[in-house]
């Protein structure tokens, strides 16, 4: 896929809502990113005031994604499917993936109109490698995986990494969050790979329901999730080790940046796994 296949982005900017908080821009914020307007700002110091956390949780978070990504290319998995992707933040995950396997091939998957006026930054690959990217909505599983650009990008007969990093707790129905991700990841074959987080309250019980309730009152709907809420997600896969812990405590000694040591688990509370096809 060609830069030229996402079209021009002049038409984008009357999709994108200036005048609402917007949940990549907050992310953003959060991550210290210029892609944000005064009332993504405005609603995250929002957040900031009753999660005074949240900068270190969307950290911990974003490192994850790295490690994960970083391990599963070692363990030798050459294709992902990213979906909610979100502000391109480098290092991508292609760019992780790449650095350790050079012919790797990623296909981002978002809906938000912002992220797809940023989605040239995903489509850095490295020569022997390829991105694509998929306007698409995960609540739409089926229009994901007839997209074009997936079956021009990936080999669905080999194994894939599903990634959904900080998503489902947007599926506010935990019966459809767990739908989709059956329908995504029936179709991989054995070798394939489950990468997720979430965020919960079990960690934090005053703070992060505080934060729940500004996303749901700026129009974005947030649902938090119990860690045995969150294990349902990977029933009859092999969890890797540590199996189903906070994402700042997934296999954090590979080199990756670190958090300091005294972070806590309620800091951070975002559960976080891997699961394998077997």
């Amino acid at each position: 896929m060609t830069a030229g296949d996402l079209g021009s982005e002049a038409p984008l900017s009357t999709h994108i809502q200036q005048d609402v908080p917007h949940s990549a821009r907050m992310y953003d914020y959060f991550l210290g990113g210029k892609d944000n307007y005064a009332v993504d700002r405005e609603a995250g110091e929002r957040v900031l005031t009753v999660f005074p956390n949240m900068r270190t949780a969307v950290r911990a978070n974003r490192a994850f994604m790295r490690r994960s990504t970083r391990a599963l290319a070692q363990h030798g998995l050459r294709q992902w499917l990213d979906i909610g992707t979100g502000i391109p933040t480098s290092p991508n995950l292609h760019e992780v993936a790449q650095s350790v396997a050079p012919e790797a091939r990623v296909v981002y998957v978002d809906k938000d109109p912002v992220v797809l006026a940023h989605s040239r930054a995903l489509m850095t690959s490295s020569a022997e490698g390829r991105t694509a990217y998929i306007h698409g909505d995960v609540r739409d599983p089926d229009a994901i995986l007839a997209a074009p650009q997936l079956a021009q990008t990936l080999d669905l007969g080999q194994p894939v990494v599903l990634s959904m990093v900080a998503l489902l707790h947007f599926v506010p129905d935990i019966r459809e969050a767990r739908a989709i991700v059956d329908r995504l990841f029936e179709p991989l074959p054995a070798g394939s790979a489950l990468v997720l987080s979430h965020a919960t309250a079990e960690l934090d019980p005053d703070g992060a329901p505080k934060v729940q309730e500004i996303y749901n009152q700026v129009g974005t709907t947030l649902q938090l999730r119990s860690r045995a809420e969150f294990a349902t997600f990977f029933e009859g896969l092999d969890l890797w080790e540590p199996g189903i812990v906070t994402a700042h405590r997934w296999r954090p000694d590979d080199g990756d940046e670190r958090l300091p040591d005294e972070v806590t688990d309620a800091q951070v509370s975002f559960y976080a796994g891997v699961g394998l096809k077997v």
